[in-house]
Protein backbone atom coordinates (compact mmCIF):
# COMPACT_ATOMS: atom_id res chain seq x y z
CA UNK A 1 0.00 0.00 0.00
CA UNK A 2 1.45 3.30 -1.68
CA UNK A 3 -1.25 5.75 0.21
CA UNK A 4 -4.96 6.03 1.63
CA UNK A 5 -7.30 3.82 -0.28
CA UNK A 6 -4.64 1.76 -1.78
CA UNK A 7 -4.59 -1.83 -2.65
CA UNK A 8 -6.92 -4.71 -0.96
CA UNK A 9 -8.58 -3.62 2.61
CA UNK A 10 -5.89 -4.61 5.84
CA UNK A 11 -6.77 -5.37 8.99
CA UNK A 12 -5.45 -3.61 12.05
CA UNK A 13 -6.20 -4.96 15.47
CA UNK A 14 -5.85 -2.93 18.25
CA UNK A 15 -5.19 -4.41 22.17
CA UNK A 16 -7.05 -1.74 24.62
CA UNK A 17 -6.45 -2.45 28.13
CA UNK A 18 -8.56 0.58 29.31
CA UNK A 19 -11.89 2.24 28.21
CA UNK A 20 -10.55 5.51 28.43
CA UNK A 21 -7.05 5.14 26.73
CA UNK A 22 -8.20 4.27 23.34
CA UNK A 23 -7.35 4.55 19.10
CA UNK A 24 -7.81 8.43 19.52
CA UNK A 25 -6.99 10.61 15.88
CA UNK A 26 -4.75 7.52 15.14
CA UNK A 27 -8.25 5.52 14.39
CA UNK A 28 -9.08 8.12 10.99
CA UNK A 29 -5.68 7.96 9.70
CA UNK A 30 -6.25 4.16 9.17
CA UNK A 31 -9.42 4.15 8.20
CA UNK A 32 -7.94 6.80 5.47
CA UNK A 33 -5.09 4.05 4.85
CA UNK A 34 -7.60 1.36 3.96
CA UNK A 35 -7.54 -0.89 7.38
CA UNK A 36 -10.19 -2.18 8.77
CA UNK A 37 -10.40 -1.91 12.73
CA UNK A 38 -10.92 -4.29 15.50
CA UNK A 39 -10.30 -3.24 18.49
CA UNK A 40 -9.67 -6.60 21.20
CA UNK A 41 -10.47 -5.57 25.11
CA UNK A 42 -7.55 -6.62 27.59
CA UNK A 43 -9.84 -6.83 30.31
CA UNK A 44 -12.63 -9.45 28.75
CA UNK A 45 -12.58 -13.10 29.27
CA UNK A 46 -11.23 -14.77 26.68
CA UNK A 47 -8.51 -12.29 25.98
CA UNK A 48 -6.23 -14.79 24.61
CA UNK A 49 -8.05 -16.76 22.77
CA UNK A 50 -8.97 -13.27 20.48
CA UNK A 51 -5.20 -12.13 20.20
CA UNK A 52 -4.74 -15.88 18.64
CA UNK A 53 -7.64 -15.52 16.49
CA UNK A 54 -6.54 -12.03 15.45
CA UNK A 55 -3.13 -13.07 14.69
CA UNK A 56 -3.42 -13.19 10.80
CA UNK A 57 -3.68 -9.41 11.32
CA UNK A 58 -1.62 -6.95 8.77
CA UNK A 59 -1.16 -4.31 11.75
CA UNK A 60 -1.20 -5.03 15.47
CA UNK A 61 -1.78 -1.75 17.59
CA UNK A 62 -1.24 -2.02 21.44
CA UNK A 63 -2.51 1.14 23.71
CA UNK A 64 -1.70 2.57 26.36
CA UNK A 65 -2.28 1.07 30.07
CA UNK A 66 -3.06 2.43 33.80
CA UNK A 67 -1.32 -1.30 34.95
CA UNK A 68 2.10 -1.64 34.86
CA UNK A 69 3.87 -4.43 32.38
CA UNK A 70 5.75 -5.68 36.10
CA UNK A 71 2.19 -6.27 37.57
CA UNK A 72 1.50 -9.51 36.12
CA UNK A 73 0.29 -11.29 39.20
CA UNK A 74 -2.64 -8.61 39.25
CA UNK A 75 -3.38 -8.59 35.54
CA UNK A 76 -4.16 -11.52 33.40
CA UNK A 77 -3.52 -10.15 30.05
CA UNK A 78 -0.44 -9.37 30.67
CA UNK A 79 1.52 -12.49 30.25
CA UNK A 80 -0.42 -13.88 27.25
CA UNK A 81 -0.09 -10.22 25.21
CA UNK A 82 3.80 -10.74 25.83
CA UNK A 83 3.59 -14.38 24.35
CA UNK A 84 1.96 -12.96 21.41
CA UNK A 85 4.09 -10.22 20.58
CA UNK A 86 6.67 -12.07 21.11
CA UNK A 87 5.57 -14.60 18.10
CA UNK A 88 4.83 -11.56 16.18
CA UNK A 89 8.32 -9.72 16.62
CA UNK A 90 10.16 -12.76 16.07
CA UNK A 91 7.61 -13.46 12.43
CA UNK A 92 9.08 -9.63 12.04
CA UNK A 93 4.85 -8.57 11.64
CA UNK A 94 4.07 -4.45 11.55
CA UNK A 95 3.27 -3.49 15.06
CA UNK A 96 2.93 -0.24 16.60
CA UNK A 97 2.98 0.55 20.13
CA UNK A 98 2.11 3.52 22.29
CA UNK A 99 3.33 4.06 25.72
CA UNK A 100 2.01 1.01 27.59
CA UNK A 101 2.46 -0.19 24.63
CA UNK A 102 5.72 0.58 23.98
CA UNK A 103 7.12 -1.00 27.27
CA UNK A 104 5.31 -4.65 27.03
CA UNK A 105 7.11 -4.79 23.16
CA UNK A 106 10.31 -4.26 25.14
CA UNK A 107 9.46 -6.88 27.22
CA UNK A 108 8.63 -9.10 24.49
CA UNK A 109 12.06 -8.04 23.44
CA UNK A 110 13.34 -9.26 26.79
CA UNK A 111 14.28 -6.05 28.42
CA UNK A 112 12.70 -4.89 32.32
CA UNK A 113 10.21 -2.78 32.36
CA UNK A 114 10.28 -0.98 35.57
CA UNK A 115 9.00 2.44 37.32
CA UNK A 116 10.77 5.30 36.16
CA UNK A 117 12.84 8.39 38.21
CA UNK A 118 10.17 10.44 37.66
CA UNK A 119 6.82 10.60 36.84
CA UNK A 120 6.10 12.44 33.07
CA UNK A 121 2.65 14.01 32.54
CA UNK A 122 2.31 17.31 30.31
CA UNK A 123 3.42 18.01 27.21
CA UNK A 124 7.25 17.99 26.00
CA UNK A 125 9.71 18.08 23.21
CA UNK A 126 10.69 14.86 22.30
CA UNK A 127 13.86 15.01 20.21
CA UNK A 128 14.37 12.54 17.10
CA UNK A 129 18.09 10.91 16.82
CA UNK A 130 19.93 11.03 13.80
CA UNK A 131 18.33 7.59 12.33
CA UNK A 132 14.59 9.19 13.85
CA UNK A 133 14.94 12.26 11.20
CA UNK A 134 14.90 9.46 8.83
CA UNK A 135 11.51 7.52 10.08
CA UNK A 136 8.34 8.69 10.23
CA UNK A 137 8.99 9.81 14.24
CA UNK A 138 10.84 13.28 11.98
CA UNK A 139 7.41 14.65 12.21
CA UNK A 140 7.09 15.00 15.72
CA UNK A 141 10.40 18.21 15.47
CA UNK A 142 9.67 21.45 17.50
CA UNK A 143 6.26 19.77 18.60
CA UNK A 144 5.83 19.21 21.99
CA UNK A 145 4.09 15.89 22.39
CA UNK A 146 1.50 14.51 25.26
CA UNK A 147 2.99 12.53 27.92
CA UNK A 148 1.57 10.46 30.92
CA UNK A 149 3.77 7.78 32.03
CA UNK A 150 6.50 7.14 34.93
CA UNK A 151 7.55 3.52 33.85
CA UNK A 152 10.91 2.94 31.81
CA UNK A 153 12.82 -0.18 30.56
CA UNK A 154 16.28 -0.59 29.09
CA UNK A 155 16.46 -0.20 25.20
CA UNK A 156 16.44 -3.74 23.49
CA UNK A 157 19.17 -5.59 21.46
CA UNK A 158 18.04 -4.70 17.74
CA UNK A 159 16.10 -1.79 17.61
CA UNK A 160 17.07 1.53 16.77
CA UNK A 161 16.70 4.50 18.80
CA UNK A 162 14.42 7.10 16.84
CA UNK A 163 13.99 9.98 20.01
CA UNK A 164 14.23 10.72 23.15
CA UNK A 165 13.94 13.87 25.81
CA UNK A 166 15.27 15.11 28.94
CA UNK A 167 13.45 12.90 31.31
CA UNK A 168 13.18 9.52 29.52
CA UNK A 169 15.67 8.47 26.68
CA UNK A 170 13.68 5.93 25.76
CA UNK A 171 11.18 7.98 23.57
CA UNK A 172 10.99 5.98 20.95
CA UNK A 173 12.37 3.28 18.59
CA UNK A 174 12.00 0.88 15.91
CA UNK A 175 13.37 -1.84 13.43
CA UNK A 176 13.03 -1.17 10.13
CA UNK A 177 9.94 -0.09 8.73
CA UNK A 178 7.74 -2.49 10.37
CA UNK A 179 7.87 -1.97 14.21
CA UNK A 180 7.33 1.74 15.79
CA UNK A 181 6.82 1.86 19.49
CA UNK A 182 6.74 5.63 21.52
CA UNK A 183 6.37 5.87 25.15
CA UNK A 184 4.59 9.54 24.00
CA UNK A 185 0.42 9.46 23.46
CA UNK A 186 0.28 11.24 19.82
CA UNK A 187 -3.06 9.34 19.51
CA UNK A 188 -4.23 11.78 22.39
CA UNK A 189 -7.67 13.82 21.48
CA UNK A 190 -9.29 16.47 23.34
CA UNK A 191 -12.08 14.44 24.54
CA UNK A 192 -9.73 11.77 25.86
CA UNK A 193 -7.08 14.55 27.30
CA UNK A 194 -10.07 16.25 29.40
CA UNK A 195 -11.18 12.17 30.68
CA UNK A 196 -7.44 11.51 31.54
CA UNK A 197 -7.79 14.73 33.64
CA UNK A 198 -10.69 14.08 35.57
CA UNK A 199 -10.41 10.38 35.96
CA UNK A 200 -6.56 11.08 36.87
CA UNK A 201 -7.02 13.37 39.75
CA UNK A 202 -5.83 11.67 42.83
CA UNK A 203 -2.74 10.45 40.69
CA UNK A 204 -2.23 13.97 39.53
CA UNK A 205 -2.88 15.19 42.87
CA UNK A 206 -0.68 12.50 44.59
CA UNK A 207 2.11 13.66 42.04
CA UNK A 208 1.43 17.42 42.10
CA UNK A 209 0.32 17.85 39.19
CA UNK A 210 -2.03 21.12 38.46
CA UNK A 211 -5.69 19.80 36.32
CA UNK A 212 -5.75 23.21 34.91
CA UNK A 213 -2.29 23.41 33.83
CA UNK A 214 -2.39 20.37 31.80
CA UNK A 215 -5.44 21.83 30.50
CA UNK A 216 -3.75 24.99 29.29
CA UNK A 217 -0.59 23.08 27.72
CA UNK A 218 -3.27 20.76 25.83
CA UNK A 219 -4.85 24.33 24.61
CA UNK A 220 -1.07 25.31 22.96
CA UNK A 221 -0.38 22.05 21.53
CA UNK A 222 -2.61 20.19 21.07
CA UNK A 223 -3.61 21.03 17.79
CA UNK A 224 -0.02 20.90 16.09
CA UNK A 225 0.61 17.40 18.00
CA UNK A 226 -2.51 15.93 16.27
CA UNK A 227 -1.06 17.16 12.92
CA UNK A 228 2.32 15.77 13.87
CA UNK A 229 1.02 12.53 15.05
CA UNK A 230 -1.32 12.18 11.92
CA UNK A 231 1.45 12.96 9.35
CA UNK A 232 4.01 10.36 11.62
CA UNK A 233 1.01 7.44 11.41
CA UNK A 234 0.64 8.31 7.87
CA UNK A 235 4.20 7.67 6.90
CA UNK A 236 4.82 4.80 9.28
CA UNK A 237 1.73 3.15 7.33
CA UNK A 238 2.63 4.12 3.82
CA UNK A 239 6.21 2.49 4.84
CA UNK A 240 4.54 -0.69 5.47
CA UNK A 241 5.80 -3.74 2.92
Amino acid sequence: MTGPGAGARRRAVVVQHDEAVRLGNFEPVLREHGYEISVVSAREPGFAAALSAASDAELLVVLGSTSGVYEADRHDFIAPEIAHLRARLEAERPVLGVCFGAQIIAAALGEEVRPGDTVDVGYREVQPTVEGLDSPVRHILGVPMAEWHGDTFDLPDGVTLLASSDAYRNEAYGVGDWLLAVQFHPELTDEMHEEWVRGDAAYLARHDIDPDELRAQRARHGGPMQLASARMLGEYLSRLP
